[in-house]
């Protein structure tokens, strides 16, 4: 290692912080004075175990000072604010850049935040369509011009010099006046002449004159079409007073003619012109930025008010089945003997419009299928049918059928992309803003690649187009080709937030920030690490310094620098062990992590594959890309589903297993995706559990003791205790969550929360109790010299050891070392959690009920989440537990030491998205996969396994 690299501090000082971070002696949660000096504008990797401080050093001291650092250069008035925000504990922090973090929380649930919004390419798109999109007619498909003065004097100066042209404009006679009373009104403005059927007339003729003080006039009959004649000139294009002229007629002739403006060129026929945006009788809106915003009343779909989903009816429900045939019933609503006469007609008359009434839903033509919901003139549709119940809403029994069969679907209007339906008629190459956002990201970015406009056009939208390019290639860098602009934030999992976060940073193109990274990852197939690999070192190359927090050996390998910390978690972390390349790490430095890069330690095979007899079968999954998948899950096993980022794991999983099977015991009132049935022995299994990677609890009040149900009983020992007895105090006193000892202030929080509108909410300690969250007079009652106070600050190793003696606490405790959770804190905020460290304390609450009865079915989202090699270990053995305990797990995940000691596989695929994904690749256990096994996982297991 270099001199200038050294973890001496007396080196650090010498070190200038124009080429280096410089930390010295830092003191953050469990860091044990660690001195480092960072390289700047290099990709360097922070590792250890979980729990080691690497999210210590890497987000609570550098992104936390960088962060403070900014708000100290806003304005005195937004620093009133934020005037307590606490320099890390650390001697000196040098050469710090403005900090950016990118973490795995999805932190927004807002049903309005979509893919599009995110990386800000939506607003892109809603100016190019505002700035050269074209409207066209859907009835004619012709464009929708607007014609300007300007368009019609270019019209006109296409024929020859010295032709006579006239410029007129209808006459428009207002409802209930005489046409003698419009031609007066015409000689007052200044007109003298009009035009009938094209033949000049003088008004003065038509109305008659004054004569001897009365007025005599002609009985006025005028049959056919009458314009006002404007003006009489000849064609001369080089003349400017003869352009001047007629734009000022052209002008006239708009505004008298509200709209229209006609020209009768001599020799030719008449010419039409209006200033109308419309066309084939329909009139349309002009494309502008608001047209296309469905966070905007202005270009919000009026069905669904901007969301994309409406109350309708659900084909799902409607025809539940989808195996059975219009004959044999598929039509739920039409089984019943009253409602059967609308199946009738056709029964009877399928035959004369060829229509196969014998054949599974499932296997009907999609115009077949479009033909149940619509009818025909033989018989009367679905869709007829549900509009004959709500006519009927009056009675009873027609509101509780209409209900059975309502569901949340797809708004029709706009097919869920949210914005109102004509902005589909704006067009760009055949292709509106709809279009684009249903599109796989791949495909959109073919679209735009290959994108050929006009010279105006490319010169108007040139710079935006740069943009929009620039963050579609970065999501599909990033391994995110198959998701969709309309996809919902919210719907995305921590490492697809994360990797769309990364790459707006990258298309924002910033330089000389500071990128702190937590996984990237996560959720990531092993065939997509070198493409997040190359957009780190993008990034880097930018001249941004990259410090990514990460256990991937693949990225190690291709770090500039490796921190390792350690040497254990918790307490027995918070060293700096190691600085430097991966090669200089080899065999040098004792470690956890070089153990497993060298194979000195490694996760062991298990000793045999697990047998099943029963299971549970899914018929027919077709939700989003999934092709019609039959899959069989085997039960009383570790199962692990694997595949390709996109390629349909969590859709077959999480929308449609997991509710299917919770629907039949109760415990789950979430629709499931489309399928056709489930079979087999699903009555065995006596509950569903989905343990994913949101916080524990519903507030930052929820703690791994209370959620292990270990805190009731610490409660009550404390109450047991003398003084508190002598006191009166009630195991309640000891409740953060009840008003009694908790302090008031900060509400038993231990810290108040500043809400911020210009970045994220901070957490400052409460003053009152300095973050003890009770009363001074409850910390007064100790047990074994330690107050309620400091149980909570105490690691799940501390407590344990503190409570070996009272096992009813520590056996609650357990099972969350058992987990690798030793170094969390028994009091830790859930909103300081990880979600892979969220997931194991579930897993923990689980382990610790060690519930020997019924058959619990278990389904895990990537628990490998924050996990050094050291950690999955462990937690194979956890969740092992469970299945030797009588469950079934199902387990999510990219992770090859997982997917090799696994029992049964299911991998999905051949690659992600629409068109590429939602195959059933390959069914069986690790050995066959490696033997007979195609795609990219068989691939990579095949070289983890010979």
């Amino acid at each position: 290692m270099s001199k200038a690299l050294s973890k001496t501090d007396a080196h650090l000082d010498e070190l200038d912080p124009k080429e280096y971070i410089i930390i010295k002696r830092a003191r953050v949660n469990n860091l044990k004075n660690l001195s480092v000096a960072i390289p700047r504008n290099k990709l360097v990797v922070v590792t250890g175990l979980s729990g080691s401080g690497k999210s210590s050093l890497a987000f609570d001291t550098l992104f936390a000072e960088g962060q403070r650092m900014y708000v100290e250069s806003l304005s005195s008035y937004a620093r009133q604010f934020l005037g307590r925000m606490e320099k890390p504990e650390v001697d000196y922090i040098r050469g710090v850049s403005p900090a950016i973090a990118i973490e795995q929380k999805v932190n927004t649930r807002n049903p309005r935040s979509t893919v599009g919004t995110t990386t800000e390419i939506y607003d892109y798109l809603k100016l190019l369509f505002a700035r050269i999109g074209k409207t066209y007619s859907p009835v004619s498909g012709k464009e929708v011009k607007r014609d300007t003065v300007t368009s019609v004097v270019d019209a006109i100066n296409k024929f020859p010099t010295g032709m006579r042209v006239m410029v007129a404009c209808p006459l428009h006679v207002k409802k209930g006046r005489k046409i003698a009373d419009e031609l007066n009104l015409l000689l007052s403005k200044g007109f003298a002449r009009i035009l009938i059927n094209g033949v000049v007339q003088f008004i003065e003729e038509l109305v008659g004159t004054e004569t001897e003080g009365t007025k005599k006039k002609k009985a006025l009959k005028i049959e056919g079409e009458i314009e006002i004649l404007i003006d009489r000139t000849s064609v001369d294009a080089a003349d400017e007073n003869t352009i001047f002229r007629l734009s000022d007629s052209i002008q006239t002739a708009f505004f008298e003619g509200e709209g229209d403006c006609v020209i009768y060129p001599e020799g030719h026929a008449k010419m039409n012109f209006t200033d109308r945006f419309e066309l084939d009788g329909m009139k349309f809106t002009e494309p502008s930025v608001n047209f296309f915003s469905f966070n905007n009343p202005y270009g919000a779909c009026q069905t669904c008010e901007g969301f994309g989903k409406i109350l309708g009816i659900d084909e799902d429900l409607v025809i539940p089945d989808k195996s059975l045939s219009v004959y044999e019933g598929a039509i739920a609503p039409w089984r019943t003997e009253t409602m059967s006469e609308w199946l009738k007609p056709l029964l009877k008359n399928g035959i004369k419009f060829d229509f196969p009434i014998h054949r599974p839903y499932n296997e009907l033509t999609r115009a077949q299928q479009e033909l149940l919901w619509t009818g025909n003139t033989h018989f009367e549709g679905i869709n007829d049918f549900f509009k004959y119940l709500e006519s009927k809403m009056h009675k009873i029994q027609y509101r509780v059928m209409l209900s059975r069969y309502r569901g949340r679907t797809n708004c029709p209007d706009c097919r869920g992309t949210r914005l109102r339906k004509d902005a589909q008629y704006v067009k760009i190459v055949d292709t509106s803003i709809t279009d684009l956002v249903l599109m796989p990201i791949e495909e959109g970015l073919v679209f735009f690649e290959k994108l050929k406009l006009p010279e105006y056009d490319r010169k108007v939208s040139d710079r935006i187009l740069t943009e929009i390019k620039s963050r579609l290639e970065y999501l599909e860098k990033v391994g995110l080709g198959y998701l969709t602009l309309n996809r919902i934030t919210s719907t995305l999992s921590g490492g697809e937030y994360q990797r769309i976060k990364l790459a707006t940073s990258l298309g924002s193109a910033l330089v000389g920030s500071m990128y702190i990274l937590d996984e990237p990852s996560i959720g990531l197939h092993p065939k997509d690490t070198d493409r997040m690999v190359s957009v780190l070192k993008t990034l880097r190359d930018l001249g941004n310094s990259v410090i990514v927090v990460e256990h991937e050996e693949e990225i190690m390998r291709a770090a500039d620098q490796i921190i390792d910390i350690g040497p254990d978690a918790g307490s027995h972390g918070g060293e700096l062990v190691f600085q430097g390349t991966l090669n200089d790490m080899n065999g040098k430095v004792a470690s956890h992590t070089t153990d497993y890069l060298s194979g000195r330690e490694e996760i062991a095979l298990p000793k045999m594959r697990r047998r099943w007899k029963d299971s549970i079968t899914v018929v027919g999954a077709r939700e989003n890309n999934l092709k019609n998948l039959t899959v069989k899950f085997p039960l009383g096993v570790l199962t692990v589903i694997t595949g390709v980022s996109g390629s349909g794991k969590s859709t077959l999983i999480k929308k449609i297993l997991y509710p299917a099977v919770g629907r039949l015991n109760g415990s789950v009132a979430e629709a499931p995706g489309r399928f056709d049935k489930l079979e087999g022995d699903f009555a065995k299994i006596t509950q569903v559990e989905f343990v994913d990677q949101n916080p524990i609890g519903k507030s930052s009040r929820s703690n791994p003791i209370s959620y292990v149900k270990a805190y009731d009983a610490i409660r009550n020992l404390y109450a047991e205790q003398p003084l508190a007895k002598q006191r009166g105090y009630k195991p309640s006193h000891f409740s953060f969550n009840v008003e009694g000892g908790r302090c008031e202030t900060c509400e038993g929080e231990g810290e108040i929360k500043v809400e911020m509108q210009f970045m994220a909410d901070i957490y400052l300690k409460c003053e009152s109790c300095h973050g003890k969250r009770f009363k001074q007079e409850i910390l007064e009652i100790e047990f074994n010299g330690k107050n309620i106070a400091d149980i909570l600050d105490m690691t799940v190793e501390e407590g344990m050891d503190f409570f070996k003696d009272k096992k009813t606490i520590f056996d609650k405790i357990l099972p969350l070392n058992d987990v690798g959770l030793g170094y969390v804190k028994l009091g830790q905020s859930s909103n300081s959690l990880s979600g892979g460290e969220a997931q194991r304390v579930k897993l923990a609450s689980f382990l610790g009920k060690n519930s020997a009865e019924g058959n619990i079915l278990f389904i895990f989202d990537e628990p490998t989440t924050g996990l050094h090699f050291h950690d999955i270990s462990k937690l194979l053995k956890a969740i092992n537990a469970l299945v030797d305990q009588g469950h079934s797990v199902m387990v999510i995940e990219h992770n090859l030491e997982v997917i090799k000691c696994a029992d049964w596989i299911i991998d999905l695929g051949p690659d992600g998205g629409e068109k590429k994904g939602g195959t059933l690749m390959f069914e069986g256990t690790p050995e066959e996969m490696v033997k007979k096994g195609k795609g990219y996982t068989a691939e990579f297991l095949r070289k983890k396994l010979t």
